[in-house]
Order: structure tokens, then C-alpha cells, then sequence
């Protein structure tokens, strides 16, 4: 899942971001509403967490602009306007969530979940190819019912081909859902991940191979 985070501070923000880089989220952080206006014209943001109190005025004011996208992201307040009256006016705005600072990480992962799911529809099936079964919520890959661990990139890569299997994927869709905006990847990066991917597919013994298009994008088959 990419996330927009639209947070001023920095600590905060570098450590909210971090942690969630770690969990295999790929996290674009603005401190601005005038930047996130521009970090939304980019493809494949899913979910904004979204601060109110913001030094170009109140996070709400970007709801109208989210709710009017074609393939709106959902939004998630993050935010130390608690009062009740504060949280009723953040939901009727049009904020799909409201949490409070400070909050426990394991919460916000919960929500980030229960946003995965409704996004996905409230039963959510594992993406399945050969042997290899994809839970997207939990973002945990299994062989034959067996745990295969892998880096958060390459889990990111799994996702996207997985949701297309069959078909071929545009490598810029695929780096928009690997890297982010302050990431510089090389121009053989991506080729790098699939490559490491393949081999770990293989040697897990998954059936599933992954086919390129040189020069246009990667496909997930069944062997």
C-alpha cells in the first residue's frame, strides 16, 4: 500500500514513517497542503494520514479534493484536535477514520488493515498462483501453506503482479507501488528486485514465474 503522509513535524513524521517503511509500506511524506495537492497528482497513493493543524491551514480543507478523485484514496486524520465535537466535524468531512495524538502504532497498523479490507471488500481472499497463496491485508506470502520471508520491496513487487497475474505490468506502475518520491533507484533497480524475487520463487518451489517484456513491464504466470 503507498501512503501520503501530510505531516509538519518532523520527528514525528520521520519516525511514523520509518516504522512504517519497516512493516513494507512505501511512505511519501509532505509538511505542507500545498505540497500534498502536487504528491497527489502522482499515481498510486491508497490511503493519506492526514494532520489538521498544518502551516498552510486546516488538513480538513484537503477532503474536498480527495473525495472528487476518480479512485479516491482513503484518509486517515492523525491528529491532537480530540474533542468530540472535532472528531464528528473530521467525519463529516469526509474522513474515512480519526485518530488521536499520541497514538500506539499497533493501532494505526489495525486501522491501515481494516482500510486494506474495506478497500478490498469486507471478505478479503489471498491472491493465489500455483502454490503460492498472497494474504494482502497481513501482506504475508505462503508456499504450500509454509511462511515465505521477504524484503518489504519485494513484497510491495509481489502484490502488484499478483493483482494482475496473467497480465502484463507497466514497469512505471511497479516502481510507483516500490519506491517512493525521495527514493533515486538506478535504472536496473527494479529488474534487481524481480530478479531476487524470481530466485526465491523458485527455490521455494512456488510455481510461479515471472515473465518480462523488455523495456515494458513484468507478468506473474503459473508455471
Amino acid at each position: 500500500m503507498r501512503i501520503l503522509l501530510v505531516e509538519d513535524e518532523i520527528e514525528m513524521a520521520a519516525a511514523l514513517r520509518g516504522a512504517l517503511a519497516r512493516r513494507g509500506f512505501v511512505v511519501d511524506r509532505v509538511r505542507t497542503l500545498e505540497e500534498a495537492r502536487i504528491a497527489l497528482k502522482e499515481a498510486g497513493v491508497r490511503t493519506v494520514l492526514l494532520d489538521r493543524r498544518l502551516p498552510d491551514g486546516d488538513g480538513l480543507s484537503l477532503l474536498p479534493l480527495l473525495r472528487s478523485m476518480t479512485d479516491p484514496p482513503f484518509v486517515i486524520m492523525l491528529t491532537a484536535l480530540g474533542q468530540t465535537m472535532e472528531r464528528v466535524e473530521g467525519l463529516d468531512a469526509g474522513a474515512d477514520d480519526y485518530l488521536v495524538k499520541p497514538f500506539e502504532l499497533d493501532e494505526l497498523l489495525a486501522r491501515l488493515r481494516a482500510v486494506a479490507r474495506r478497500r478490498a471488500g469486507a471478505a478479503v481472499e489471498p491472491l493465489t498462483l500455483g502454490a503460492l497463496s498472497f494474504d494482502t491485508v497481513h501482506r504475508e506470502a505462503l508456499v504450500d501453506g509454509q511462511p515465505l520471508q521477504l524484503p518489504r520491496r519485494e513484497i510491495a513487487l509481489l502484490d502488484v503482479l499478483l493483482r494482475r497475474a496473467g497480465r502484463v505490468v507497466l514497469r512505471e506502475t511497479i516502481e510507483a507501488a516500490l519506491f517512493g518520491f525521495d527514493d533515486t533507484p538506478a535504472s536496473n533497480t527494479l529488474d534487481s528486485h524481480v530478479s531476487r524475487l524470481r530466485r526465491r520463487l523458485s527455490e521455494a518451489r512456488a510455481g510461479v514465474a515471472i515473465h518480462a517484456l523488455r523495456g515494458v513491464g513484468y507478468m506473474a504466470k503459473a508455471e
